[in-house]
């Protein structure tokens, strides 16, 4: 009888192992553990601290709500200062340590490559990371889920454009020396190659570069007439100066989205009237908002105390699409039933009505359009679009 007891035992506690060993890490019957690795503290916090905010707003109303099936978010932010080591280092914290069901909204192209095979390998989503490379959702894992277009399409159809409409000719590129750079770099090669066109000239930045003198000087020799930007926000705003400065301005300067934030357009002075940038979302600008614009702007504000940017929207934005997926995948949530939710939306349209997502089995890619947008008066006035790729 002993003997039997014992054998009993064992195999209760086996049972309790596996079970356990099942369960994905960050869901309890509880609590759901979302993390982040963003910059909060080097050339791109001003992305990072208000997506990461924006974030925590809706996931705070979501809880406040009494959240999913009894559970509530916990959500963990860590800085990375845009760069690789500590991104790196910030994600294994997050995916070791803290034990992570989910990461979402990261930012940086090099940051996410870095990370991403050793967090898909521990199955953890890669969600709606701050980043449009075509490697966020390309190659097709059952994980990794992304929002809008690619720098490879935005930068292609803005060369596209300017040729086609500015009688531009010679086309030039000034990228940060990155897989986010080469990305825009590969994107105007392949442009300029089915137009038939040579590439003039490039010169590249470290993300971390203040003085860009010798770049725009080379450039201007070079005679471009196009400058195609693989920059972000800083490495935007100081060249396009640097040209103006030099009386440089025969010239069109064409951003992608890691340029479409609102502390670019507003510049003093007028500073970056004139250039060019493809997103795929329009930001609302207060004095024009429509009322749900407006309450979201004031809700922020007063959380925060400051008004918010594009960082805001977008984290606000994606939060609420991966809270919708958690209620559609009902009390029995787990990774697989998660991803099954994200699966089932169809023309998903965000709180704030900027636009819609749909991804299916075989599609990661929320959506593929991009507005075309013109600095004037310092703000972004759309000039196209919305595009199709």
């Amino acid at each position: 009888m002993t003997k039997l007891i014992s054998i009993i035992v064992s195999v209760l506690f086996l049972l309790i192992a596996c079970s356990e060993n099942s369960k994905d890490q960050g869901i309890s019957d509880t609590e759901i553990l979302i993390g982040m690795h963003t910059d909060l503290s080097g050339p791109a916090s001003m992305i990072g601290r208000q997506s990461a905010d924006g974030a925590n707003m809706k996931f705070n109303e979501f809880n406040e709500a009494g959240g999913a099936h009894g559970r509530t978010i916990k959500f963990i932010v860590e800085d990375h200062q845009y760069t690789v080591p500590r991104a790196v280092q910030a994600a294994n914290k997050l995916l070791k340590k803290d034990k992570i069901a989910l990461m979402m909204g990261s930012l940086g192209t090099p940051m996410n490559n870095a990370v991403l095979t050793d967090q898909l390998a521990m199955n953890v989503p890669n969600l709606f990371p701050l980043t449009a490379a075509r490697s966020m959702f390309d190659p097709f894992h059952r994980l990794k889920f992304t929002s809008g277009s690619t720098y490879y399409d935005q930068i292609r159809t803005g060369v596209k454009y300017l040729v086609e409409n500015n009688n531009r000719s010679k086309v030039c590129v000034l990228y940060e020396d990155t897989d986010f750079g080469q990305e825009v770099l590969d994107g105007v090669k392949d442009q300029l190659k089915e137009m038939g066109m040579s590439l003039i000239e490039t010169a590249s930045a470290k993300p971390t570069d203040t003085d860009f003198t010798a770049q725009i000087k080379k450039l201007n020799n070079a005679g471009c007439d196009v400058v195609a930007l693989g920059t972000i926000v800083r490495t935007t705003i100081l060249p396009f100066m640097k040209a103006k400065e030099t009386n440089w301005t025969d010239v069109d300067f064409v951003a992608t989205s890691a340029s479409y934030f609102t502390v670019v357009a507003e510049q003093p002075n007028g500073a970056m009237n004139g250039l060019y940038c493809l997103n795929s979302v329009i930001f609302p600008y207060y004095d024009s908002a429509n009322a749900i614009e407006k309450k979201w702007w004031d809700d922020f504000k007063e959380i925060y105390d400051t008004d918010p940017n594009t960082g805001a929207l977008y984290g606000y934005i994606f939060a609420d699409i991966i809270i919708e997926a958690i209620n559609r995948a009902g009390p029995d949530l787990s990774i697989d039933s998660f991803v099954e939710a994200m699966e089932s939306l169809k023309s998903y349209e965000d709180p704030l009505k900027t636009g819609t997502v749909t991804f299916s089995e075989t599609q990661r890619q929320g959506t593929n359009i991009s507005y075309f947008f013109q600095v004037q008066d310092e703000r972004f006035e759309i000039i196209s679009g919305p595009i199709s790729y």
